[in-house]
């Protein structure tokens, strides 16, 4: 099976588990546990496996920033 172009993409895009989406937020994977509980962090979840997307997260600190500015 051939893979596509967007394929790829979305495996880049993707960040696997809390230290993958600590890494990127530059957090601790406890930090991270506590915001996805609290329902702070946009992700999602296969199973029990935790999951977000880089350009999920850009937008949404993006968002957050646009907040934070126009308040």
């Amino acid at each position: 099976m051939q893979k596509s172009a967007n394929d790829n993409n979305l495996a880049d895009d993707v960040l696997e588990g809390a230290a993958e989406m600590a890494a990127f937020l530059k957090l601790n994977s406890r930090q991270v546990y506590t915001a996805v509980a609290a329902g702070h962090l946009p992700h999602y979840r296969i199973g029990s496996n935790l999951f977000a997307r880089k350009s999920t997260l850009l937008a949404w600190i993006a968002s957050q920033e646009e907040a934070r500015t126009a308040a």
